[in-house]
């Protein structure tokens, strides 16, 4: 193809993720560099008949015509990202002065607020990827192993966690884990304990928010290796059945390696979609144990103080670990290409 045609033919879409991602990403950068201004404090003497106090006021006329001179608010460069709500390096050097031992040094940083939802978005993601891609695969050589009469019907109810909505389901789960929910009212009954509540254990609130992530996103893996099996070559599965080969390793030597694409695919679409987990965390009104650092940036946009420079650097951070994650993949993946190609 000429490249001016190559170069007409992408345009639209790359004009589109011009204006609809570099754009936006650059924006927050910059006001991820900025912080909101301070107020302008006054002291203003208030009178009555008897006596005359001294009182100190905000300045609305100034602080508003402040904000007007410099919408973006006061730049700060680098100091949102290290002060004590995100990288907190001055906190860090503390704590590792005063820990005596590795565990003290983790259990400390992990009192931070960006350390800790570091840390449960990386375990969530890290978790619930793999099992997603497994538990997908075998659901998929489950179903596609079915008669095809009863595929159709299997098909519709393995996929309905994904077309419940995240927060949706996230509050059905939520409800059934309560004190008077079907599965908070059993385990009470089997442990004959009244006060029993999975929702006061940060760890067991961490594994429900693990199995719901896993039963959320196990269709969509299910789904994606559902339709790559209906393309592998039946030769190559008669051709080892015929060499004595089992159904286990007809899916270990034949299958598995055909799927691979698959699920790299899979994973990269995991790992991205961990790392920004959100809605069960509110779903299951679970801030108080797990936060993520998505739920950080709401916090941040949604709460009294209105932090959008904090926010931004947030996410910027999000970026960039998101990055960081799918490098290796996209690694891999690029050499496997360029070998493909030389071969």
């Amino acid at each position: 193809m000429p490249h001016r045609t190559f170069a007409w033919f992408i345009a639209p879409t790359l004009t589109a993720m011009i204006l609809f991602i570099a754009l936006p990403i650059v924006s927050v950068a910059v006001q991820s560099l900025f912080v909101a201004h301070e107020q302008v404090i006054i002291e203003v003497e208030n009178c009555n008949p008897f006596k005359c106090e001294k009182a100190l006021t905000v300045d609305i006329e100034a602080t508003r015509k402040l904000n007007d001179e410099a919408p973006l608010g006061r730049f700060n460069a680098l100091g949102t990202y290290i002060n004590r709500n995100h990288l907190a390096f001055a906190e860090v050097a503390v704590v590792w002065r005063e820990s005596a031992s590795w565990r003290q040094f983790i259990a400390g940083v992990y009192n931070l607020p960006f350390y800790k939802a570091l840390f449960f978005t990386l375990t969530y993601t890290f978790v619930v990827a793999p099992v997603v891609l497994v538990l997908g695969l075998f659901v998929a050589l489950g179903v596609n192993a079915l008669p095809r009469i009863t595929k159709g019907p299997t098909i519709f109810v393995s996929l309905l966690p994904m077309i419940v909505t995240p927060l949706i389901g996230s509050l059905i789960l939520f409800w059934m884990v309560d004190a008077d929910g079907i599965i908070g009212a059993t385990l009470q009954l089997i442990f004959d304990d009244d006060d029993l509540s999975l929702k006061a254990s940060a760890t067991l609130t961490w594994v429900l928010l693990i199995v719901y992530g896993i039963w959320h996103n196990t269709p969509f893996s299910f789904i994606v290796f559902y339709a790559g099996l209906q393309t592998v070559p039946q030769e190559t599965i008669e051709a080892a059945q015929i060499d004595g080969a089992t159904r286990w390793q007809r899916v270990r030597y034949v299958v598995v390696p055909y799927m691979m694409p698959l699920a790299v695919f899979i994973i990269l679409m995991q790992l991205m979609d961990g790392f920004r987990i959100f809605e069960p965390i509110v779903g299951f009104s679970a801030s108080a144990k797990a936060t993520s650092l998505s739920w950080i940036i709401f916090n941040d946009l949604f709460g009294d103080a209105k932090l959008f420079g904090s926010a931004a650097a947030t996410s910027m951070m999000t970026i960039i670990g998101v990055c960081i994650l799918l490098t290796p993949v996209l690694i891999r993946t690029w050499r496997d290409f360029t070998t493909r190609r030389v071969v």
